[in-house]
């Protein structure tokens, strides 16, 4: 599948959901700049294609506050804030785009193109091995 067909098949599966309109593109460079990495091209689009969050398998997290929370986060800068904690295991650039509850996370690279995915689950063994690559890409 061409990203372009991903962005059409992801907008007809949200069509009779109330998602927030998409964020501006100067709310995705601000999201950049605190990363200090481009987003992955697919991710940028489906922010700025399709809606400012609620979109995915488990509800993307909003880019910028839009009182719609998709997570126990009000947008994506707070969810990186808090994972980038120079406690926390989590490499720079890998930004928890999804929540999927009982603290487990989806998260993806923003240090590649394709936007590799990443799983965070610190109820498998401990907060030292509760990240693990998943070996695909978001488009995949």
């Amino acid at each position: 599948m061409t990203d372009d067909e991903l962005i059409a098949a992801v907008r007809e599966r949200v069509a009779h959901q109330d998602l927030p309109g998409p964020p501006s593109v100067d709310a995705v460079r601000a999201v950049e700049m605190l990363v200090g990495q481009p987003m992955p091209p697919l991710l940028r689009r489906l922010y700025l294609e399709v809606a400012n969050g609620g979109f995915g398998p488990w509800e993307v997290v909003s880019l910028t506050d839009t009182g719609d929370w998709f997570s126990d986060c009000a947008d994506l800068a707070e969810a990186y804030t808090e994972f980038a904690d120079p406690e926390s295991p989590l490499p720079p650039g890998i930004v928890p785009v999804m929540d999927r509850g009982g603290a487990m996370w989806a998260l993806i690279d923003f240090r590649t193109a394709d936007g590799q995915m990443w799983d965070w689950d610190p109820n498998l063994c401990c907060m030292e091995h509760a990240l693990a690559p998943l070996g695909q890409s978001l488009a995949e």
